[in-house]
């Protein structure tokens, strides 16, 4: 049996857990910068009061994952759009060919997109299911007081705030800024007026966990990798977000199935998560060779050995967990 009340809480592990997917093993943070004191408190501070307050806010609702990833396109265009402007920017440090390919009116469109949909999916989503994941016991329980979302929301707004005058000296045109909070706005008020749980339609199909790992695979590779391959081969920009919204909601047809809908228990769940995160995971591994890099990724090749090893512990965890589940089931009949 899980312990209800463990030693770390939940909340603190989703804290830190939401950058550590986000930026660390995503690469955009390698480990001599994501691990400076300074640069781990910002991104906590970004991420990790994100997702908390994603979360907090859906079970407050009464909502589950439709709201969470709406929720999450909010916190994409905050931390992107609000908070660093690199919808606008078109010198932003990340860009590459995505400052000029895409670029319409003072925004980068495709990098716009992308990004959005990224931050929903690996910043928000999946760092909350793997925490819920490790705490089955607490997965449907607020794991935050009143005094401590008001804490959170404060960190964030500071955070944000900060990084809009001080992390850059750029200043993004105003009225596609204006537009991006008035997206927020927009993204709350649905989130909060949506159902508080999928739409019902045909369970998902019976998979094992194999097809569910590749299936999340292929799905995160198509939408991380469409961004960057398919401006090289000159396809219209429109049809490359076209490309990566078709993705993400073939990811969000995962999650679907993978979250309550359908046939799959926690073991596919990990699954689903195992092979999104595999995609970070090679990459990581390959960071260190790549000569087209101008910061520094020395320590990426460990921190992928360890997202694959924590995943590897995560999966028997939940293999035990459901096989004495069972056991305990068939001895009660």
């Amino acid at each position: 049996m899980e312990k209800t009340h463990p030693k770390i809480p939940p909340a603190l592990v989703l804290f830190f857990l939401a950058p550590a997917i986000g930026e660390l093993l995503s690469g955009s943070a390698p480990p001599v910068e994501f691990f400076k004191p300074f640069s781990l408190l910002l991104l906590s501070a970004i991420y990790g009061s994100g997702a908390l307050l994603v979360r907090e806010l859906a079970l407050r609702w009464g909502k589950r994952w439709p709201t969470i990833l709406t929720l999450g396109l909010a916190y994409g265009i905050i931390k992107e759009g609000l908070m660093v402007k690199s919808f606008f920017d078109p010198a932003w440090m990340d860009l590459g060919v995505l400052g000029v390919y895409g670029r319409w009116v003072g925004v980068n469109w495709v990098w716009a997109v992308m990004l959005t949909l990224y931050h929903s999916i690996v910043s928000i989503a999946i760092p909350i299911l793997l925490v819920e994941l490790i705490y089955p016991g607490q997965r449907d329980q607020a794991w935050l007081g009143k005094q401590s979302l008001r804490v959170v929301s404060i960190l964030l707004m500071v955070d944000v705030l900060f990084g809009f005058t001080l992390l850059t000296t750029y200043r993004p045109p105003l009225l596609p800024y204006l537009l991006s909070a008035l997206a927020v706005l927009a993204l709350y008020r649905i989130a909060r007026a949506q159902p508080s749980s999928w739409a019902e339609s045909r369970a998902a199909p019976p998979w094992g966990n194999f097809k569910l790992g590749l299936a999340g695979f292929l799905g995160m590779a198509s939408l991380f990798f469409s961004g960057w391959v398919l401006p090289a081969v000159g396809l219209p920009a429109i049809l490359t977000i076209v490309v990566m919204i078709g993705s993400a909601l073939g990811i969000t047809r995962l999650l679907r199935w993978g979250t309550g809908e359908g046939a799959c228990n926690d073991r596919g769940r990990w699954a689903l998560i195992r092979g999104a995160l595999t995609v970070f995971i090679l990459l990581a591994l390959l960071a260190e060779t790549d000569p087209g890099r101008v910061d520094n990724p020395a320590g990426m090749g460990l921190v992928g050995l360890a997202a694959a090893l924590g995943l590897i512990y995560l999966g028997l965890r939940i293999k035990k967990r459901v096989r004495d589940a069972s056991a305990l089931a068939e001895k009660m009949s």
